[in-house]
């Protein structure tokens, strides 16, 4: 019987489609249309319309599987659209989960660390951290209460586990999603960079982690996916030495960031349409999303690959595909 994959047009999604296939499984993906996309060229997978903000159809494409990887998210760093974040991040996985435990299969959710608690660059955080100090901005509460949600249905009998990825990098993120980061720094080349950090990755780990996860994680466990702790100032810089660019010159401090805040704020009043660069996005990056991966390490295997060559397997797909500047 296929496994399902919700986001399979997505960074992580396509990673575990392709992974799934390359083991040998059979892979069904829900798609919001079944036009041909470059994500699934070449790929033996068979598509089902569908989308997860509509129980009806999730429970259709859950039947005659074996159990479902639920990626599928709406990720955006700011403060408004909370209304639809809950629609697709909360009321999406719990159709998802619903169809899982009626259809009595295994179900893997692919949430965030950014549902867990802060951690500091002395003490990374772990899946016990109190889930205090992050940005309340949309995704964050969006996905927090996704795994609240969840965590009812595991409580009513649902097989399920959930797995929180760090900062992933790699192949195959089409739109681009987190690599968006990676493309702007060697495109644009800012001279300031962000003062906090985060957790870096590299996709391969965290799609075979979700794998792992599926084959013998714990029901109803948190498992952290991360890597390589580093401040946004040294990624940046390593950014521009893999890409032969110029790197950043300094941190951004506190007047820079409450200026670039402001402004991104009001300018998304205005407009109506919130930027990247906001208040929420500019808080977000002066903390320390530093996490201990230890139990994922000791329960499923997980391995962590060197920080360059996450960046550098990241830049070389960007660079073959037409996303950098020459």
């Amino acid at each position: 019987m296929p496994i399902l994959v919700t986001g399979g047009t997505g960074f992580v999604g396509n990673n575990v489609i392709r992974l799934l296939l390359e083991r040998g499984h059979q892979v069904r993906a829900l798609v919001r249309s079944t036009t041909p996309q470059p994500a699934f060229e070449g790929l033996n997978v068979e598509l089902v319309e569908g989308d997860i903000c509509d129980a009806e159809s999730v429970s259709l494409a859950c039947e005659g599987t074996e159990a479902v990887i639920h990626v599928a998210a709406m990720v955006k760093i700011g403060w408004s659209q909370l209304v639809r974040q809950r629609q697709v991040n909360v009321g999406g996985t719990v159709n998802v989960a619903k169809a899982a435990h009626d259809k009595d299969i295994r179900m893997v959710y692919v949430s965030s660390v950014d549902a867990l608690g802060i951690g500091t660059a002395e003490q990374p955080a772990n899946e016990e951290t109190p889930k205090i100090g992050k940005t309340p901005c949309s995704y964050v509460v969006s996905k927090t209460e996704a795994e609240a949600a969840l965590q009812e249905v595991i409580h009513d009998g649902l097989d399920a586990v959930i797995v929180n990825p760090g900062f992933m990098l790699g192949p195959f993120d089409w739109k681009p999603s987190s690599g968006k980061m990676l493309v702007e720094v060697i495109n644009k080349q800012p001279l300031i960079a962000p003062s906090g950090g985060m957790t870096l990755c590299h996709i391969l780990d965290v799609a075979d982690g979700i794998l792992a996860a599926l084959e013998r994680g714990e029901a109803g466990r948190n498992y952290i996916l991360g890597g390589t702790t580093i401040s946004y100032f040294d990624a940046w810089c390593l950014f521009a030495e893999v890409a032969g660019t110029r790197p950043p010159k300094r941190k951004m401090g506190p007047a820079i960031r409450a200026i670039a805040g402001f402004v991104g704020d009001i300018f998304g009043k205005i407009s109506r349409r919130e930027p990247d660069i906001n208040s929420a996005a500019i808080k977000m990056g002066s903390l320390f999303h530093y996490y201990d991966s230890t139990r994922a390490i000791d329960e499923l295997g997980y391995s962590i690959t060197d920080s360059r060559k996450t960046i550098e397997d990241a830049w070389t797909w960007f660079q073959e595909h037409g996303y950098l500047k020459d």
